[in-house]
């Protein structure tokens, strides 16, 4: 599987919040929600690619299907 590229923060809780996830609280990460799984996102710009992979597969989703949000 391809890696992802890196994606800014801003976008990456944009696609989150498209598949009912919320901002649960802010710091120098944000703590995101869908009432059972919870994620971490880095403000850094760009995410790593590497983090955001382990990102995707947290919220239960394929890169695919990240992909197709963005």
């Amino acid at each position: 599987m391809a890696k992802l590229p890196g994606i800014n923060h801003l976008d990456v809780v944009r696609v989150f919040k498209k598949i009912n996830f919320w901002v649960a609280r802010q710091g120098k990460h944000i703590v995101m929600t869908d009432g059972n799984k919870i994620i971490t996102i880095p403000r850094h710009n760009p995410v790593n690619a590497i983090t955001m992979g382990n990102i995707i597969r947290d919220a239960g989703l394929t890169k695919e299907d990240f992909k197709k949000l963005l």
